[in-house]
């Protein structure tokens, strides 16, 4: 990795450009692909219990919309930002839509798809609701795939091993 993953240019919901660790400061990085219309999507859930039990300690949950997988994240910015706040009461940052796997791929996703898995794979992201955890150094310390809920025990340690 030639640069760190917390300087690649990222765009908030926004619109505004910036970068992981401009949004995220010092903080451990959870960086989920999400979707409004994906039978997983009940995750927020559980995304927005993380954020609220380490958010002071120095973590920060950071959603990317990504619209790659069967359309399920069809809204304009606005109808995102309104349906995970008023649904789910998502008070974490959002990315911009961004394409994750493909000839589209975001540079940040070309630098987490070569983290492997707990089984050791790595490459394309399988589904909506694929998570990164980011240590603050910038490093990938873990991957998880989408089923892996965000109470998972093994996703709860690893957040709590960043810390």
């Amino acid at each position: 990795m030639s640069a760190n993953i917390r300087d690649i240019a990222v765009e908030t919901l926004a619109g505004e450009p910036t970068t992981l660790g401009e949004l995220a400061g010092d903080k451990a990085v959870l960086l989920v692909n999400v979707a409004s219309k994906c039978g997983l999507t009940p995750q927020y859930s559980g995304l927005v219990e993380l954020q609220k039990s380490y958010g002071e300690r120095g973590f920060t949950v950071i959603g990317v919309p990504c619209n790659q997988f069967m359309g399920q994240e069809p809204g304009s910015a606005e109808e995102i930002q309104e349906f995970c706040s008023v649904t789910y009461g998502v008070d974490f940052p959002l990315l911009a839509k961004t394409s994750v796997n493909g000839d589209d791929r975001h540079p940040l996703y070309q630098v987490l798809t070569e983290t492997p898995d707990a089984e050791g794979t790595a490459g394309d992201v399988q589904w909506n609701f694929e998570k990164f955890l980011i240590a603050r150094d910038g490093s990938v310390a873990a991957r998880f795939r989408p089923r892996t809920t965000p109470d998972d025990p093994e996703v709860v340690r690893s957040v709590e091993a960043q810390l």
